[in-house]
């Protein structure tokens, strides 16, 4: 049940940054396959933060603490990038501005953002939903 319910608060997280931030392009319907899509979306951003974000978080441990912190969020930005490079190259309806092929400012800027939008609304629906001390 946990699995079905993190997958819905990155859905749920994704599509309100598709909405918030500017050249974050989440491509929802009305019908059920559009969905699946979106779930599918959801899914890939959950492997993706459990098991390649701690890795990367233990690699930029120095960094992270020379800045208190705030590293962090760039490193939700390259992961919302991996998810956008991963969604095309698996052909799911998700990218980020012109990324990919191209990476660009734009793109950086909106997947900042994005981060940042997704981090907020995951964590609300977490404390919300988990019940857990936040943690889902």
């Amino acid at each position: 049940m946990d699995l079905i319910l993190r997958i819905a608060v990155n859905a749920a997280a994704l599509i309100v940054a598709s909405l918030v931030v500017p050249n974050i392009n989440l491509t929802t319907g009305t019908g059920p396959q559009d969905w699946i899509k979106v779930a599918a979306i959801a899914l890939v951003f959950g492997l993706i933060n459990s098991f390649l974000k701690p890795i990367v978080k233990l690699i930029a441990l120095p960094i992270r603490l020379m800045t208190l912190g705030l590293v962090g969020l760039v490193i939700n930005m390259g992961m919302l990038l991996l998810l956008a490079w991963a969604s095309t190259a698996l052909g799911l309806p998700f990218s980020i501005a012109s990324f990919p092929p191209t990476l660009n400012l734009e793109a950086i800027v909106a997947a900042f953002l994005g981060g940042v939008v997704i981090s907020a609304v995951a964590a609300v629906l977490s404390s919300v939903l988990g019940g857990r001390g936040g943690r889902l």
